[in-house]
């Protein structure tokens, strides 16, 4: 009886049909690859119990002068800081202009005169989607400075708890987005309501925005047509997305201060938030690709899960869509919403050390990588809390697991009998396994298990196909390797 090894390569495999997949890991939830080798995702706990009032749309964290550490995050109408022991501050800005919670639409029922179209069919995209409210955060020195596309205004927080933001002397209003670049300039994005403009203050002086001889403040409008959503450092320049294409400023000094030039076409941004960058370069989410810049030129990232991804993604609620890093492990987390629901509930990932992708279900909303504090910090679509991520093993309600696309078990039409599986395990039992089989690619599916894991593991079912399933026994750190099953010939079917 020869055994067949099921050498599976590492990652997610989800475009095009089952079939497709075949030989690949086609489906997973809280799972990661390290070196080839399949391991869990670690868990969470709560940073703080005291939640925001709503759904948080910006994350940074930070260290003030005096090694305090802080946490800050946005709701559609608030400004909120946590200290290091979780308590929480309500710092938003006097006279702040509250924004959506979620993205408005006038495109479906309602959105045109009764009786025009058949019921069912969409309109036409005549009407401007209302995106949900993010905030754009940044440290200008130890101090926090915040704005979002809603209210428009740039605001300044000096680290006091008792003192809500203020606005920023002199600077620009009716503005989508800002970023402090390593030159140390303020940029302002969508300046004045010019959704082109791109706006800066003098150097290390936030309070002067009127050029003059004597600064270094400025003004720059980029020749694109479409609007800028965010900008970002990278590798010693400002990536600067918009909703078409890509730009970076690059600081050349006084008279002009920054030179801008495109180095991307049709690779605009999904939303504000959905772009990350770490010492690799910036990686972004398009309409219907991803997309890198690490200089030179954006280049397009081949992704086996884009399929799954751009067909599966709520379109209309597509602005709370948001990257964050996981830089421990070499990978971004894309956070959106399903074409079933109105809030992100799930997930994928792209490695950028292994080139490997996954996908996952876990509602978040916002995020900040490790650095200030030991682990990453990601706000819950739940119950607007801040959590704890990559700690322990507990999951709440989900558990780990991936699953195959179908595996031929022979050639031909041979119908295959398997009779035994000898395990690959780092701890022997701390998965189980279940096995699917179909005898025709769209055909009735028989399922086996779940079987825990021994050496080896009896086994009795037929078929031409399998698929394999992994799910998690024990709340450990577990490691899967190369499974190999038993297999005789079976005879035709």
């Amino acid at each position: 009886m020869p055994l067949i090894p099921l050498d599976i390569p590492a990652g997610i495999y989800r475009n095009g049909t089952e079939l497709q997949s075949s030989g690949r890991w086609r489906d997973a939830n809280l799972i990661r690859w390290v070196d080839g080798t399949m391991r869990p995702m670690g868990g969470w706990r709560t940073r703080s119990d005291t939640a925001a009032n709503a759904k948080i749309r910006g994350l940074i964290t930070w260290i003030g002068n005096n090694q305090d550490r802080f946490i800050a995050g946005g709701t559609y109408n608030k400004l909120y800081t946590w200290t290091s022991q979780g308590v929480r501050h309500d710092i938003t800005p006097v006279g702040l202009i509250a924004g959506r919670e979620d993205a408005e639409a006038f495109t479906g029922y309602g959105g045109s005169y009764f009786g025009q179209y058949a019921y069912g069919v969409a309109r036409p995209d005549t009407a401007r989607i209302q995106p949900a409210t993010t905030w754009s955060l940044d440290t200008w020195g130890e101090y926090l400075v915040a704005c979002n596309e809603d209210d428009g205004k740039i605001y300044e927080w000096q680290i006091s708890n008792s003192t809500p933001a203020a606005v920023l002397t002199n600077a620009p209003t009716n503005n989508e987005s800002i970023v402090v670049t390593e030159e140390r300039f303020l940029f302002a994005l969508g300046a004045g309501g010019n959704q082109r403009k791109v706006q800066w203050c003098d150097r290390e002086d936030s309070s002067t925005w009127t050029p003059a001889a004597t600064n270094e403040a400025g003004d720059l409008e980029l020749n694109t047509s479409g609007r800028i959503m965010a900008g970002i450092r990278v590798q010693g320049q400002t990536l600067i997305l918009t909703s078409m294409d890509a730009h970076v400023a690059n600081y050349i000094g006084a008279p002009y201060v920054y030179g801008i030039e495109r180095v991307g076409a049709s690779c605009g941004l999904i939303s504000n938030k959905a772009v990350a960058s770490v010492d690799k370069g910036a990686f972004w989410m398009g309409n219907h690709s991803f997309y890198a810049y690490a200089g030179g030129a954006v280049q397009q990232i081949e992704s086996e899960i884009s399929d799954y991804v751009f067909s599966d993604i709520n379109r209309a609620q597509i602005s709370k869509t948001f990257a964050v890093t996981n830089s421990t492990y070499g990978e971004i987390f894309w956070f959106y919403p399903s074409g079933s629901s109105t809030e992100n509930d799930r997930y994928c990932v792209y490695n950028y050390v292994e080139n490997t992708w996954y996908i996952g279900e876990l509602g978040r909303t916002a995020g900040f990588d490790m650095g200030t504090y030991r682990q990453p910090i990601w706000a819950s679509a739940e119950n607007n809390k801040l959590y704890e991520h990559e700690i322990g093993f507990d999951y709440g309600s989900l558990t780990p697991f991936a699953e195959s696309g179908s595996i031929a078990l022979g050639t031909g039409e041979n119908v295959m009998s398997v009779t035994e599986m000898i395990p690959d395990e780092k701890t022997q039992g701390d998965v189980t396994v279940t096995f699917k089989t179909r005898f025709y690619p769209n055909g009735e599916e028989r399922s086996y298990g779940a079987f825990s894991m021994s050496n080896p593991t009896s086994l009795r079912f037929t078929g031409r196909q399998v698929k394999l399933r992994i799910d998690a026994a024990n709340l450990a750190d577990w490691r899967v390797g190369i499974n190999r099953l038993n297999v005789t010939a079976g005879g035709a079917r």
